[in-house]
């Protein structure tokens, strides 16, 4: 059974950096892409980063480019993200999640989700 379980969240002053980190298990994902999303109360779900199956690609929308990174471990199947200059606006639950390509898609090509893990950034 796979399952992905992030770590790493918790409340953060506005400036500060967090790092997230989420593992798999049940399979590899070595030739996968692997992503980060976030949603926040009230809010649709929204994209934060990807990172194809390598490591070689990363893919941030214009909001985070600059401020958070997205590395992979295909040895130890996990996915990261540092996140940096932290504010209000990025608190929300982040989950990590395993596409069926081996590139970066739209949300829908992401077949596995972890359980969220919480980050809230304090003005």
């Amino acid at each position: 059974q796979v399952q992905l379980v992030e770590s790493g969240g918790g409340l953060v002053q506005a400036g500060g950096s967090l790092r997230l980190s989420c593992a798999a298990s049940g399979r590899t994902f070595s030739r996968n892409a692997m992503a980060w999303f976030r949603q926040a109360p009230g809010k649709e779900r929204e994209y934060v980063a990807a990172i194809n199956w390598s490591g070689g690609a990363a893919h941030y929308p214009s909001s985070m480019r600059g401020r958070f990174i997205i590395s992979r471990d295909n040895i130890k199947n996990t996915v990261n993200l540092q996140m940096n200059s932290l504010k209000p606006e990025d608190t929300a639950v982040y989950y990590c999640a395993v596409a069926r390509t081996a590139d970066a898609g739209p949300a829908s090509s992401y077949d596995y989700w972890g359980q969220g893990t919480q980050v809230t950034v304090s003005a």
